[in-house]
């Protein structure tokens, strides 16, 4: 097999991974599309060494979020942080948030089902809510380093992740009310 293929297999490997882990941080397909990108652009840099590495996985999703948080705080100006919409209307809880319904009812499709729901909603949050959760409850990081990564305080992160799972919560209530009634 050439390098070339080689690459190509590596790449339909780990596309999933890596597209997921900027899909998640960003909520914005084009924006992950442009980060996966990336991220496969500086492994092709690496490939003879990330080929045959076993940690592969954990350094092409490290990459992944870095280029995330990049990408976000050079658009950070656009950010509502979350305690500033607390103070203001609650406009974002009338939005409409589009969900397919539940097609089948065998518990794999069921589990399937609600994670897109949680997906969707997760990406329905604003930025300064969805990041903190996105990197404490999937990516495994401590309050302390999403601090740092963030550049915004502790405390302000243990806010915005109570807030954010307080939002979820209601959004994913409302949802799952709609789906039985």
């Amino acid at each position: 097999m050439t390098d070339a293929q080689q690459f190509e297999t590596f790449l339909h490997n780990y596309q999933n991974l890596v597209f997921s882990t900027a899909m998640r941080l960003l909520a914005n397909q084009s924006d992950a599309e442009d980060v996966t990108q990336e991220v496969f652009l500086r492994a092709f840099q690496r490939f003879a060494d990330l080929q045959h590495s076993p940690t592969v996985g954990g350094w092409l999703k490290t990459v992944a979020t870095n280029l995330s948080l990049n990408h976000l705080s050079r658009y950070r100006s656009r950010w509502t942080f979350f305690t500033d919409l607390w103070r203001g209307s609650e406009e974002d809880d009338d939005q409409p948030v589009d969900f397919p319904s539940p097609v089948d009812t065998e518990d794999m499709l069921a589990v399937a089902d609600r994670r897109e729901l949680v997906e969707r909603a997760l990406q329905s949050l604003p930025a300064a809510q969805r990041v903190p959760l996105v990197l404490y409850h999937l990516e495994g990081l401590r309050y302390e380093e999403i601090a740092e990564k963030v550049g915004i305080s502790l405390g302000k992160v243990k806010t915005d992740i109570f807030r954010g799972r307080e939002t979820l919560r209601r959004k994913l209530r409302l949802k799952l009310s709609e789906e039985v009634g």
